[in-house]
């Protein structure tokens, strides 16, 4: 079984273009649903290459209310602002409020086949 940081990797790269989640799916998919932070650490701790490519952390946000998510990090290296940018290059819209409709464009995570693989 990979450590923690890394099953956060790999369940993030599971994510599809133009969907999002919250930090507390991804903690819930690995049966640690209090470890939102934890998700938040590993993702601000990507190498280079690993945000540029394999990790889509962009798709991973903050918790807005039930059935929203925004924009939460304030890592200099993969800015709000970048974030929001590559989100709205995959389709995602922002509303008024910056804030992304999770009815509209979140995904409801990896099947229990692909999860059991994986843990």
């Amino acid at each position: 079984m990979a450590n923690v940081f890394e099953r956060i990797k790999v369940l993030t790269g599971l994510i599809p273009r133009g969907r999002a989640v919250t930090y507390g799916q991804v903690a819930a998919w690995m049966g640690e649903p209090r470890a939102a932070r934890t998700v938040g650490w590993a993702l601000h701790g990507l190498t280079h290459e690993e945000a540029a490519g394999a990790v889509p952390w962009h798709r991973v946000l903050g918790k807005a209310g039930p059935h929203y998510a925004r924009v939460t990090t304030s890592c200099e290296t993969h800015s709000a602002e970048l974030q929001r940018q590559l989100l709205e290059d995959e389709g995602v819209e922002f509303d008024q409020h910056d804030r992304i409709d999770l009815t509209r464009f979140g995904w409801d995570g990896p099947t229990w086949p692909v999860l059991e693989q994986i843990l």
